[in-house]
């Protein structure tokens, strides 16, 4: 039992340590002067896979893709969830066959709820 601890002490140092090293790497490599602290001009123009933008560069995105990525990651987190439920089922019992059913209905819920508020439909 006590291994379980240990190997999970492990895998939290290890994401420490990689995420330090994230933030600390860059850091050193703009200190050696490998990565220029000042980019030339050409750099730091836009562009578009290589060519020059031709009209105005920030275009605003319908706000309605927000809530169809929103839908879309609430389906995909409940596949995340199902599908190792569906592996291990026969030994998890009716207990979490119930728990997954909850779990369906609240997404199913918040999927009706977006509907009749006509989330879904473009104008």
């Amino acid at each position: 039992m006590l291994a379980n601890y240990g190997l999970i002490g492990l895998f939290f140092i290890v994401v420490v340590l990689f995420s330090l090293s994230m933030v600390i790497i860059p850091i050193i490599l703009r200190l050696l002067k490998i990565v220029p602290s000042h980019p030339n001009p050409i750099k730091n123009s836009i562009f578009e896979c290589g060519v020059e933008t031709i009209g105005k560069t920030w275009v605003q995105f319908n706000f309605r893709y927000y809530f169809y990525a929103l839908i879309f990651l609430a389906l995909d987190v409940l596949v995340v969830f199902l599908y190792p439920w569906a592996v291990q089922l026969r030994e998890l019992g009716l207990t979490s066959l119930i728990v997954v059913f909850i779990l369906v209905f609240i997404v199913l819920i918040g999927y009706i709820y977006a509907w009749k508020k006509k989330v879904l439909e473009w104008k």
